[in-house]
């Protein structure tokens, strides 16, 4: 899956997982090679513009997804790509 959209800045993509604590963007993409990972993520509100907070890194990740806090293993970190806020 992919997508563009203009609250956010492709330029600056990056894995879920590289993002620091108390960073803010928008996911962009949801890479995968199981259907199911993506599928479950896909229900759990975890789609192309949602906008993303990271509230903790160790040991998982901890973000708040729009209004849903999820934690994630670090490898499915990896798979959701995030693009930075463009503040106006």
């Amino acid at each position: 899956m992919s997508f563009s959209h203009s609250a956010f800045s492709s330029k600056r993509t990056r894995p879920l997982a590289a993002l620091s604590e108390g960073a803010r963007g928008v996911v962009v993409d949801v890479l995968t090679h199981s259907d199911q990972r993506a599928g479950r993520l896909l229900a759990l509100g975890v789609t192309p513009g949602a906008r993303i907070t990271v509230l903790q890194t160790f040991p998982g990740i901890v973000f708040l997804c729009d209004q849903t806090e999820l934690a994630v293993e670090r490898d499915v970190a990896r798979t959701i790509l995030v693009g930075e806020e463009v503040r106006r």
